[in-house]
């Protein structure tokens, strides 16, 4: 016969256990706050992998894992009285009760209005009322930029698509992604100029304006740029395997040159293509 399985209350009581200073494993007893978040990022990033390689199997592991670091956060909470995991999920489910009027007319888990089909929440803005509610919270804290609440760890991409995405949000944006392409050569002819003059610091710096700008052409597309640029690494790791295996048949890894590589690099192109 199998155990029981484990409910919500054993792994709160085993987080608990864990923090006990006399009792408790001394790994988990040293953590704070600022010690967790690396491997909450490290965490949520190992659950999109699983998601992009379709490995389900994996998947309840890896939510367990980024579920375990909410589990820690709350226990921090606990022990100095600010919070506990109950207050996480009645905060939460408040939240997303008030965002969804269209689903929760009165604002109560037991309200329900009559189905809506995808056409019909664009039809009635669903999603701009959304975004008036995400306001109306910004405003209840005393928000004095429409970036403020934009998370700092964030990857890089993520959070400069969403501040770009805030700033278009009143205006400030090009009116169509052509206005975004004449940026992305302006950066570009000033990193070479840079390069040109030598300097090699400021060239860097407007790698960085060229990044940025890339990015809002990604998100005049409607693209996701962590998501793409996720991908385009999915695809360079797969073509330069073909590249590597290639030359090991040939026995040309270790002298092979520059045009060597190109002319296998064009062949695994071609053969994705035909796929």
């Amino acid at each position: 016969m199998s155990d029981p399985r484990h409910s919500l209350d054993d792994l709160l009581t085993l987080m608990a256990v864990l923090r006990d200073a006399r009792e408790g494993c001394p790994w988990d007893v040293k953590q704070d706050w600022d010690t967790i978040v690396p491997h909450t990022l490290e965490e949520a990033y190992e659950v999109a992998d699983a998601i992009e390689r379709r490995a389900f199997d994996e998947l309840p592991g890896e939510l367990g894992d980024l579920l375990f670091q909410v589990v820690y956060y709350c226990q921090f909470g606990r022990e100095e009285g600010r919070f506990d995991f109950h207050d996480v999920v009645d905060t939460l489910t408040r939240k997303m009760l008030r965002r969804h009027p269209h689903v929760f007319p009165e604002g109560t888990l037991a309200s329900r209005r009559d189905a809506l089909t995808a056409a019909e929440v664009e039809t009635r803005q669903v999603n701009s009322r959304w975004e008036q509610l995400k306001e109306g919270e910004r405003a209840e804290r005393d928000a004095t930029s429409v970036l403020d609440d934009v998370p700092r760890a964030l990857p890089a991409l993520s959070r400069a698509a969403k501040l770009s995405k805030r700033a278009a949000r009143i205006g400030f944006d090009w009116p169509d992604s052509r206005g975004v392409i004449a940026k992305i050569r302006e950066e570009l002819d000033e990193v070479e100029e840079a390069l040109a003059a030598g300097d090699a610091e400021h060239a860097s710096e407007e790698v960085g304006d060229l990044l940025f700008a890339v990015v809002n052409l990604s998100r005049t597309l409607g693209a996701d740029p962590e998501k793409r640029l996720r991908d385009t690494n999915v695809k360079f790791e797969r073509r330069f395997r073909h590249v590597e295996s290639s030359l090991k048949a040939e026995q040309r890894l270790e002298h092979a040159d520059l045009d060597e590589m190109e002319r296998h690099w064009q062949r695994a192109k071609q053969t994705e293509t035909k796929r």
